[in-house]
């Protein structure tokens, strides 16, 4: 099983959560995650907000049905099946089209309608790799967003250092199902002590290289 990781300044290393065009997390909801995040309220809501606004987009075009959207830090991926090329660069420019959004990752595929058990085996591989990361004392896994289409796994969200990212991907990678990982995560770094040359904790995101 190949884990793929991104070196870019812009888009980081991809992994990812499951759930689907019609699910849309709520503000209220948002707050909440938050506070148990590595990330700002502000910060929750912009992404919550993003998502549900180019998921009820999506919704009005129709034909949409199989497409999943998550917002994290402002990218928003952009995973699953539509019927056309057409079709996949339109939700791209939906995407865009948010005020919230400053990248979007688009990663469906052009392919005939999948069905339920498609749909639902990658929901079970999304809920598998949740449990890993849960399980996992040397990770933050309420950090982590996880998407999984045809058995690939793109994570997003706030790794607290390199170290944490690889180990989210290794254990993403052992899940049964799981044909590789791509990660899309910012790792934010640790502020070093006062007198120390310091970068700011949102200036790296890790993107595509294999390892």
């Amino acid at each position: 099983m190949a884990i793929t990781r991104l070196m870019a300044p812009l888009l980081l290393s991809t992994f990812a959560l499951g759930g689907c065009v019609a699910a849309a997390v709520g503000t209220a909801g948002a707050v909440g995650v938050a506070a148990v995040q590595d990330r700002t309220v502000g910060e929750a809501v912009d992404d919550a907000s993003a998502s549900n606004e180019i998921k009820a987009k999506l919704l009005a075009e129709g034909g949409y049905g199989e497409v999943d959207v998550e917002v994290s830090n402002g990218l928003a991926l952009l995973s699953g099946r539509v019927a056309s090329p057409e079709m996949r660069v339109k939700a791209e420019d939906i995407a865009w089209s948010s005020t919230r959004v400053t990248d979007v990752a688009n990663e469906i595929q052009i392919e005939a309608p999948g069905g339920f058990f498609a749909n639902a085996s990658d929901e079970l591989i999304t809920a598998r790799v949740r449990s890993s990361l849960i399980a996992a004392r040397d990770i933050k896994s309420v950090n982590f967003n996880i998407e999984t289409y045809n058995g690939v796994v793109y994570l997003m969200g706030l790794a607290r250092s390199d170290a944490e990212l690889e180990a989210a991907a290794e254990k993403a990678s052992l899940v049964g199902g799981v044909n590789r990982v791509v990660s899309y995560v910012r790792v934010r770094e640790t502020p070093r002590r006062a007198g120390a040359v310091t970068r700011a904790p949102d200036d790296e995101l890790l993107g595509g290289a294999v390892y």
